[in-house]
């Protein structure tokens, strides 16, 4: 019996788990896992959005916090960023060398103890304090859970799943623009305490999710790779139970095997080589897909309020039924759309959602440039635009969880967020600050034709890059770097990405057979 005290002992393992967890249907279990790993998006919409909404009524008299309305917007929001940064970089690396499992529940149990101090801020430095662990907490769960969800979710619907999953960071963002305004309301709520309220039911609702996480398991891939392959086939085999007794009828044959060489870890200077010059075009479409979905998001929403009280004279207290509107806009895109990157395929639509939701963006800007607009029909062009450009920032994440081989996935993933984050939450907010605060139509015009034109770039980039992903295994996506040599196929040359193939052809077992063979080396 494999344990883990017996990884990286230079066993080689010939298996057909990934092949299992591949061909099963839809069940309710893989439910089970949307909900315990997916909800964290909502959590994480819902910090963005309240903090935002709360800046006015946390400045006032009687908040309970000596702090001015631009210092919650400002400094409080870029430690936010900059924690959500750091915490995925730091996160990322310990996902890839501790398990999927242990840093969700970790990255979890972070965000709900920073939000419930928040929640009690007694001064300016502590509020501060925590804004930084609460991101923190939430960039580590983006390498974790994206990763673990990959892995565990069947190939024929990944590309939904992991769209509709990252999209719901928006059901967040209508949440709390709802709540804010409940919250804020001091004929319901003292002033000193309703804005605690909504910090408080953030950490709530996070117990909640952390006790649903409880029963997803780790993943059975990086269990393989790091010599637990008894405990991946246990895991597997009881999934697989699980779903013919939903069912009521044996589970196909799964298609194929792959030989690794189990090893504790990958060092980080592997990592890198492997990500920027081993697949250095996947790398730029990286880069492409997150620069221009974070610019055209800050393009759009910086600012969002007082482009409307400036030019369309609405109440400040109003704003957030209008941003309510939006983020359903955001919200449906991937839930509608999902579908299609796993049959029309991830090039087309990638590609199309970026360059269609950066041509509605010209023509808003034109729109609005000629005076044609009034506040609501502005929402409504806002909502065109981000319906598709909410399916593709979600493709973007979906994008780097699975391109990049397995023992590189979570770092990839924290590495790619942490530049788009830093992107839309540093470089983004000094650029558009100073073209929407100034209110002047040409340069709010100027701000929206900046992010249509960067997301024009990254569809193209993705017309020319984008991986055909769909319905694919990860392994074949992305051969494993403890793949055995023989069960690699082609390696590129320099400049190239790698080829695809990491599963050999020929037989895999039923249901319900062991599905791992060992040869000691």
């Amino acid at each position: 019996m494999t344990t883990a005290a017996q990884a990286g002992t230079g066993r080689t393992v010939t298996t057909d788990i990934p092949a299992r967890l591949d061909r099963l249907p839809w069940s309710r279990w893989h439910w089970t896992i949307v909900i315990g790993l997916g909800t964290v998006w909502i959590l994480d919409g819902l910090e963005v959005t309240v903090v935002g909404n709360i800046a006015s009524r946390l400045s006032e008299p009687g908040s309970g916090l000596p702090i001015t309305s631009g210092e919650v917007t400002g400094l409080a929001a870029a430690l936010y960023v900059a924690g959500a940064c750091s915490g995925a970089l730091f996160w990322g690396r310990l996902t890839d060398k501790w398990g999927r499992k242990k840093l969700f529940m970790i990255t979890l149990a972070v965000y709900l103890g920073a939000t419930a101090l928040t929640a009690i801020a007694f001064d300016t430095w502590w509020f501060f304090l925590f804004r930084f662990l609460t991101g923190f907490g939430i960039g580590g769960e983006y390498a974790a859970i994206n990763s673990a969800i990959d892995e565990l979710i069947p190939k024929e619907y990944r590309g939904r799943v992991d769209l509709m999953i990252n999209g719901s960071f928006w059901l967040g963002a209508v949440f709390g623009s709802l709540l804010s305004i409940v919250a804020l309301d001091t004929d319901i709520f003292a002033a000193n305490v309703g804005w605690r309220l909504t910090f408080a039911l953030g950490a709530v609702l996070a117990l909640v999710i952390l006790l649903v996480r409880r029963h997803v398991p780790e993943s059975p891939r990086w269990l393989l790779i790091h010599g637990r392959d008894d405990e991946a086939e246990r895991i597997v085999s009881s999934i697989e139970r699980r779903v013919e007794q939903e069912n009521g009828e044996p589970l196909p044959r799964p298609d194929g095997e792959i030989t690794i060489h189990q090893r504790r870890s990958v060092s980080f200077l592997e990592i890198g080589r492997t990500v920027f010059s081993d697949y250095r075009r996947r790398a730029v479409l990286g880069f492409s897909l997150f620069i221009g979905q974070a610019f055209l998001y800050n393009a759009i929403t910086f600012g969002f309020g007082a482009i409307l009280t400036t030019f369309f004279d609405v109440p400040s207290g109003s704003t957030g039924y209008y941003f309510a509107v939006i983020a359903l806009g955001n919200f449906f895109g991937p839930l509608l759309l999902g579908k299609l990157f796993d049959t029309v395929g991830r090039r087309v639509m990638i590609s199309g959602t970026y360059l269609l939701s950066g041509l509605f963006l010209f023509g808003t800007a034109w729109l609005f440039d000629q005076g044609s607009l009034s506040a609501s029909t502005l929402t409504a062009c806002w909502c065109a635009v981000l319906f598709f450009a909410s399916a593709g920032a979600s493709s973007a994440y979906l994008t780097v969880s699975e391109v990049f081989p397995m023992e590189t996935r979570a770092m990839s993933i924290a590495f790619f967020y942490a530049i788009g984050t830093a992107a839309g939450g540093i470089s983004g907010p000094l650029l558009f600050a100073d073209l929407t605060g100034t209110g002047k139509v040409a340069d709010t015009v100027l701000a929206f034709q900046i992010g249509a034109t960067l997301m024009c770039l990254a569809g193209l980039a993705a017309a020319i890059l984008a991986v055909r992903a769909e319905r694919r295994s990860l392994e074949d996506i992305a051969t494993p770097l403890t793949a055995a040599a023989d069960q690699t196929g082609q390696t590129s040359p320099t400049g190239r990405d790698k080829g695809d193939g990491a599963y050999a052809s020929g037989s895999g077992s039923g249901s319900g057979s062991a599905g791992s063979r060992t040869a000691t080396t």
